[in-house]
């Protein structure tokens, strides 16, 4: 995963938090309207909260594990292989001191 990807997913978590905050929010300052038709919708978007705050958690978990997994697979390949390590280490911090020195 690139730094893109995790800012991006990172920012989706955020919203999608900040839109269940404001969704219970709504829910609490409408619990006083009447109607069997407006309890109904409050039922069905507080399920609805609770599924989409039910896969955000999965997600999260899912994500973790595999942040976990790159991080172990990356050090068993460096106790592997530790010059070819620092062989990689050492080109890319050349290739960005090339790239960021012609800027």
């Amino acid at each position: 995963m690139n730094d893109t990807t995790t800012v991006s997913k990172d920012k989706l978590m955020t919203d999608l938090r900040v839109v269940i905050a404001d969704a219970e929010e709504l829910l609490r300052m409408t619990a006083d309207q009447a109607g069997e038709n407006a309890a109904g919708l409050r039922a069905r978007v507080q399920g609805r909260m609770n599924q989409a705050k039910t896969d955000l958690m999965h997600l999260q978990e899912v994500a973790v594990t595999k942040a976990k997994a790159a991080g172990h697979a990356a050090d068993e390949f460096v106790h592997e292989n530790p010059w070819k390590s620092i062989g990689i280490a050492a080109g890319t911090g050349l290739l960005m001191g090339l790239l960021f020195g012609r800027r």
